[in-house]
């Protein structure tokens, strides 16, 4: 009897949970989608986590809610957009999304400094004009409707540039997989030669002392909501000129006047950010791997790079940040050795610094508060953005680097030793991604100063 009491028990008890699951599903039974005049529907159910006729677990929903109006968010397609969830019965739930466009035509005119950051353009080289690019730079970052992106560059001044970048939408019906297409011409009277005490030495002429092209082919595959593999496949021309050759003989890596080269790169994402333009919660990870084929001047490179952010309180967050890069280098040429202060790879308060190497690694940990923020009526263009956000967030940081060369050049006082920069800063982000970035930094040789770094993204 003891027996058949503790099976029946068991069974009652089993039967309770798979009556709780049960009743805890729920079904997507309808996704509506408004206010999207030009992106196409299957464009914003890509970015969703969930699919007409999905069960999902009624608790979740509220999540999975978040994490689309994120992704939507993160596109760079929408200024706003919102996801609402209603019931139709007590297991059917529908979907609503309410977006709001950007302006996807930018027939701009082009104005940017050629150096490193603008601290650099502003204070070093003194605002000089001559070190600026402008021109018509147009751009539609949502040519189709498709999230197919559109570059038309006709630039001049410190650099002549004719560029031409086209990605073409998912060509297939699970929307994993694109291709992107990229020309560029460029010519150049300047070019940065070598550098002396950690700092970068140009030579100027009046003829064209650059020129050179590139064209590439990419293959984006994007297997989910967070993750991106890219293949790129490149080919390629530099040439300088007597006099630039006279001067620095090694500065290209084939050690002559001429370059011509094919590159093969591949690149891995997994981003996982509440907003990628400026995260406060989430994680991403970034692997890539280039090579380089070209007479007797192959190169290799790998990087690595990890960012992490977590809220700490309601109102602020620490973000860190890894990043690695190595270069198997074919010989001693310039342009390859290039390393820290370039691309990705830079510290708060050595803005004014580049180290060549082989290897380099930085770390860094910063702590950002929330001031706040207002929105102002947009009185130019009310059609198009009725209103402007501001944002102010209130920082401190700290960065360590370290820059392995084999070769170090006589007068280097940064590379191989241990890099020291900390500072506090305030960030202000408003439309269109756009981040603006005050900081006050001091690093180890005694530098300290004001520094401004800024983003916007179309």
């Amino acid at each position: 009897m003891f027996k058949i009491n503790k099976h029946a028990f068991f069974l009652v008890i089993l039967f309770c949970f798979f009556s709780q699951c049960m009743q805890a599903q729920i079904k997507i039974v309808a996704i509506d989608i408004e206010g999207n005049k030009k992106t196409k529907d299957y464009i914003v159910l890509r970015e969703l986590p969930y699919r007409v006729g999905d069960f999902l677990v009624k608790d979740s929903l509220a999540y999975y809610n978040k994490i689309a109006q994120q992704q939507l968010i993160n596109t760079s397609l929408f200024i706003d957009a919102e996801v609402k969830s209603s019931t139709t019965d007590s297991l059917s739930y529908r979907i609503k999304i309410t977006l709001k466009e950007r302006w996807y035509f930018f027939p701009i005119p082009y104005f940017r400094w050629v150096d490193r950051n603008f601290s650099q353009w502003w204070n070093q080289e003194h605002r000089s004009l001559d070190r600026v690019n402008y021109g018509l730079n147009l751009r539609e970052s949502n040519f189709t409707g498709n999230n197919d992106n559109l570059v038309i560059g006709l630039i001049t001044g410190y650099t002549q540039q004719a560029i031409l970048r086209y990605q073409f939408p998912y060509f297939d019906k699970k929307l994993k997989y694109r291709i992107g297409l990229g020309m560029q011409y460029f010519t150049q009277k300047e070019i940065n030669t070598s550098t002396s005490f950690d700092q970068q030495i140009f030579y100027k002429t009046e003829a064209v002392i650059q020129k050179g092209f590139r064209s590439n082919i990419n293959f984006l595959y994007r297997p989910n909501l967070y993750e991106r593999h890219n293949f790129q496949i490149g080919v390629g021309q530099n040439e300088i000129s007597d006099s630039a050759f006279y001067i620095q003989p090694a500065f290209l890596p084939t050690l002559s006047k001429s370059f011509n080269y094919i590159d093969f790169s591949f690149a891995y994402s997994k981003v996982k950010f509440d907003y990628n333009a400026y995260p406060t919660n989430g994680a991403a990870t970034e692997i890539a791997a280039y090579h380089r084929f070209s007479d007797r001047s192959d190169l290799s490179s790998f990087q690595f790079r990890k960012l992490w952010a977590s809220p700490i309180t309601k109102n602020s967050f620490v973000l860190l940040e890894s990043n690695s890069i190595i270069k198997l280098l074919p010989n001693h040429n310039y342009t390859d050795a290039r390393l820290m202060g370039y691309g990705n790879l830079q510290m708060n308060g050595l803005e004014y610094y580049v180290i060549d190497g082989n290897a380099g690694s930085l770390w860094k940990a910063e702590w950002h508060h929330a001031l706040g923020g207002f929105t102002l009526k947009n009185l130019i263009a009310k059609k198009i953005l009725p209103e402007i956000k501001y944002k102010f967030w209130f920082k401190a940081f700290t960065n360590l680097g370290y820059v392995y060369a084999d070769r170090p050049i006589n007068n280097t006082k940064l590379s191989n030793t241990l890099l020291r920069t900390a500072g506090l800063g305030l960030d202000i982000i408003s439309i269109y991604d756009f981040v603006l970035k005050i900081d006050y930094s001091l690093n180890q040789l005694g530098d300290k100063g004001l520094y401004l770094h800024a983003g916007l993204n179309f």
